[in-house]
C-alpha cells in the first residue's frame, strides 16, 4: 500500500458548518470540528485544515474566489488534492469561477457542502465530505469538480436544481464525470492528462452584468449598463432574442459603446441557445456582434466573461470571441462548429 495522500480542507462556511441560532442557521463550526464527524478518512488520507472564511454562501463574492485561488496556489506543491467546504446556494458559481481561475490542475480541486448541517441527526454532510476526500485522494482525479449526492460533476456544468433535497445538483447537458458508490469511484469519462502546466489567475473584477429579460421590459437604464460594465449577459427567452420593446435601444447603444461585449444567453436550463432560429435573435446578433452562450450554463458564462474581462486586454472583439468559445473544463461543446 502506498503513502497516504495529503489533502487540504479549505473551509468557507455554508450550511455544512452551520449551527442553529436565534436568528436561524449560521456558519460557526470550525473545520477541525467538521473533520471530527468523518474520522474514518484517516484510513486513506492525511488532512490539514484552513478556515479561509466562515460565511453563508449567499455572501460569496469574487474577492472570496481570489482568496481561494491564492490559498491553493500557495499550498499547491504541499498537497495532493484540495477539498473546499462551501455553501450550496452559490457553489455552482464558485465551481465555474475556479475552473477558469485554476486551469490544467493535475491535482483535484473538489467543492462540496450539504443541504443540512453536519451536526444534524439526519444530514447529507458526512457522506458528501467522505466522498469528496475519497475522490481527492485518488491519483486519477484532477481538475475542478463538485461532488454531491454521490455524483462527480465538472465545475463548469453544475447547477443547483433543488433547494432542499439531498440530490441538489445536476450536470447540465453533459454527462456526470463519475459516481461514488460503496466507497468506490466509478469513472464514466476518462480524464486525459493536461498538456500544459497549471495556471493560476487571481483577478476577478466586478465588470460583468447579468440582465434578465421579462415580458414588457423597457430600455430605461440600459445605457447605464453599457457605460458601467465591460460585458452584459442577456438572459433571454427560449433559444434567444431581443424583444421589440428594447431592440432599438440595443442597436443604438451597441454602436455607441462598441467595446462593451454583449452575450446572448437563455433562461432555459437545458439545451442552450440558438439565436439563429428566430428573426428576433438572428438579425440583432449579426448587426450588433453579440456573442452566444450555446450550451454553456449561465454560471459558466458569467464566470468566464468575468475571467476574460479581468485578465485580458484584447485589441479586438475577435480575440475575446475566440477565447470565449474555447472549451475549458468541458464548458463548451461547439468549439469546432463556431470557430471554423
Amino acid at each position: 500500500m502506498g503513502r497516504k495522500r495529503k489533502i487540504l480542507l479549505i473551509a468557507t462556511g455554508g450550511t455544512i458548518a452551520s449551527t442553529q441560532t436565534e436568528s436561524g442557521l449560521k456558519p460557526l463550526i470550525s473545520p477541525g470540528q467538521i473533520l471530527g464527524y468523518i474520522p474514518n478518512i484517516t484510513e486513506f488520507c492525511e488532512v490539514d485544515t484552513i478556515l479561509l472564511c466562515n460565511i453563508d454562501s449567499t455572501n460569496m463574492e469574487p474577492e472570496h474566489w481570489s482568496l481561494i485561488v491564492s490559498c491553493i496556489r500557495k499550498n499547491y506543491e504541499k498537497y495532493d488534492g484540495f477539498v473546499i467546504a462551501h455553501g450550496t446556494d452559490t457553489m455552482a458559481y464558485t465551481a465555474a469561477a475556479l475552473s477558469y481561475m485554476i486551469q490544467n490542475s493535475e491535482k483535484p480541486i473538489v467543492l462540496t457542502g450539504s443541504q443540512r448541517p453536519i451536526q444534524s441527526e439526519i444530514t447529507d454532510a458526512k457522506t458528501n465530505l467522505f466522498d469528496s476526500f475519497l475522490y481527492a485522494a485518488d491519483e486519477k482525479s484532477q481538475g475542478v469538480q463538485i461532488i454531491f449526492d454521490g455524483k462527480v460533476i465538472a465545475g463548469t456544468r453544475a447547477k443547483k436544481m433543488r433547494s432542499k433535497s439531498f440530490n441538489a445538483f445536476s450536470s447540465i447537458d453533459f454527462p456526470y464525470l463519475g459516481a461514488i458508490q460503496g466507497n468506490y469511484i466509478i469513472r464514466y469519462l476518462p480524464q486525459q492528462p493536461y498538456g500544459e502546466e497549471v495556471r493560476f489567475y487571481e483577478k476577478m473584477e466586478k465588470k460583468v452584468h447579468l440582465m434578465k429579460l421579462f415580458p414588457g421590459i423597457q430600455g430605461d437604464g440600459l445605457e447605464y449598463y453599457f457605460d458601467a460594465y465591460d460585458c452584459i449577459i442577456v438572459e433571454s427567452f427560449g433559444v434567444g432574442g431581443i424583444p421589440e420593446s428594447v431592440s432599438d435601444a440595443f442597436y443604438r447603444l451597441s454602436k455607441r459603446y462598441p467595446d462593451t461585449i454583449v452575450v446572448m444567453a437563455t433562461q432555459v436550463t437545458h439545451e442552450g441557445s440558438d439565436v439563429s432560429v428566430y428573426e428576433v435573435g438572428q438579425k440583432i446578433k449579426a448587426d450588433c456582434g453579440f456573442l452566444e452562450s450555446y450550451d454553456m450554463t449561465l454560471e459558466s458564462v458569467f464566470a468566464k466573461m468575468m475571467w476574460i474581462c479581468s485578465n485580458f486586454d484584447f485589441s479586438s472583439k475577435k480575440q475575446t470571441e475566440d477565447l470565449f468559445y474555447k472549451c475549458i473544463n468541458y464548458d463548451f461543446m461547439f468549439e469546432e462548429r463556431v470557430l471554423k
